[in-house]
């Protein structure tokens, strides 16, 4: 076995969970590496359904540690609530759980500075769920953010966090945004769930690199989507951190050369949330039909996804920018209905065809889909297992998609179950993973 990272390839929400919850038992510690509890993972086992905000979805496997990487931004009261709904659901945090001392603390008043980009007249709005991710981020690359072991340093937290918040509040009253803000409070909230949650920090790098010596194998897992990548996505339309490959190292201190794998997860189709460019969206009643069979609606924030088209184009430039041969399609099964299935093969921009990636989000904006027209296969998938099983339109679905991108699709998801997914005897994917 090897340290293999799983990541998004599209715009996020592609299925990246349940793929972890199916190879976690094959690993011994399943990493998280960068974002925040606006990224959520669904899991279904059974009759039961679990939505992990910041806990990597290994947890749910006994025996398995999960690890909170120091490229995460950490709401320590949102946390706290998560493992205690873990903790009631029979899930034995206390011994599965890490997380890192050098993550950053986002703090109430993040939220409130989030409002200034997201809501003012005039500013660009990116489609954030106000949770204070960026701004988070924003300090810590500003060098004046509160890391985990900052927070369980009873002498230095009060002072340092008071400082923090009397600049988050001072830039909101210059723009007018109203606070309400009690530091006291918040220094008396923050206090009471370090202590709750000093037993599970401490020095991951450390701990990680400990684990790989002793013979043991990791497993990566990214939040939202190559394309939501801060250097290499939709720029401004993107989160604050690296959802790429490159994440898994900085994001959690484990050398690149210590990366083994990649393998990306894509929808059948494509979906985006927020705001920004997209050339394939459907804004008709196969859009909506999208929606409503794949039940794309976020998994944090209930807000509903916009639906689209696969984009080749945007699938090449991400399995570039990752390294990645093998991927991972999922929700085929939600194109069921579908008498034919568009998909995208290049990008007409001023005239001009091309299946490269726009730099600029008004390049992208001004990009004229061009699509070749596959037929549907009008019936079931849903829980097939077995790839010969598969429709033959489906089939060649599938197929047309890899020769397109040069990407195998090693494995296919039919279902959100652990037991709908399809892999491919005899491919990388299988290879890799030991499926």
């Amino acid at each position: 076995m090897s340290n293999i990272v799983i990541l998004g390839a599209q715009w996020g929400d592609e299925g990246k969970g349940k793929l972890v919850d199916l190879l976690a038992d094959r690993f011994d510690l399943i990493v998280r590496y960068q974002g925040g509890h606006n990224a959520g993972h669904t899991i279904l086992i059974g009759d039961r359904k679990f939505v992990l905000r910041l806990v990597p979805s290994g947890i749910l496997h006994p025996g398995k540690t999960a690890v909170i990487g120091n490229g995460l931004v950490i709401d320590p009261l949102a946390l706290w609530e998560e493992t205690e709904q873990l903790r009631a659901a029979g899930i034995d945090v206390d011994n599965q759980l890490k997380i890192s001392n050098r993550a950053h603390v986002i703090l109430t008043t993040h939220r409130l500075v989030e409002k200034i980009s997201e809501t003012l007249p005039g500013r660009v709005a990116i489609g954030t769920t106000l949770r204070g991710i960026g701004p988070t981020y924003e300090d810590k690359a500003g060098r004046r953010g509160i890391r985990m072991a900052d927070l369980l340093d009873r002498d230095y937290f009060p002072g340092a966090v008071r400082q923090l918040i009397e600049d988050h509040v001072t830039r909101a009253r210059a723009f007018g945004v109203e606070d309400n803000i009690n530091a006291d409070e918040i220094v008396a909230k923050y206090s009471e769930a370090a202590e709750k949650l000093r037993p599970l920090v401490c020095d991951t790098a450390v701990l990680l690199k400990n684990a790989m010596d002793s013979g043991k194998n990791l497993l990566f897992e990214g939040a939202q989507g190559t394309m939501l990548d801060l250097d290499n996505g939709t720029y401004p339309f993107v989160t604050s951190s690296s959802a790429c490959a490159g994440g898994a190292s900085t994001g959690t201190g484990v050398p690149p050369t210590k990366l083994d794998a990649i393998i990306g997860i894509s929808k059948a189709y494509i979906t985006r949330v927020g705001g920004g460019p997209f050339p394939t969206e459907a804004l008709d009643d196969q859009g909506d039909l999208i929606r409503n069979r794949g039940h794309e609606f976020g998994s944090v924030t209930g807000r509903p996804r916009r639906c689209g088209w696969f984009d080749v184009p945007l699938l090449k430039y991400s399995a570039m920018l990752n390294g990645f041969e093998t991927m991972v399609v999922t929700k085929l099964d939600v194109l069921d209905e579908l008498a034919e299935i568009p998909v995208c093969v290049g990008y007409r921009v001023r005239g001009t065809v091309s299946t490269e990636m726009p730099a600029t989000v008004r390049e992208l904006a001004w990009a004229e889909p061009v699509y070749e027209v596959l037929p549907g296969w009008q019936s079931k998938t849903e829980g097939i297992s077995d790839w010969d099983s598969l429709p033959a339109a489906a089939k060649a679905y599938v197929q047309f998609l890899e020769k397109c991108t040069g990407v195998e699709a090693g494995c296919v998801s039919t279902g959100p179950e652990r037991t709908q997914t399809v892999v491919r005897s005899g491919s990388r994917f299988a290879a890799i993973t030991g499926a």
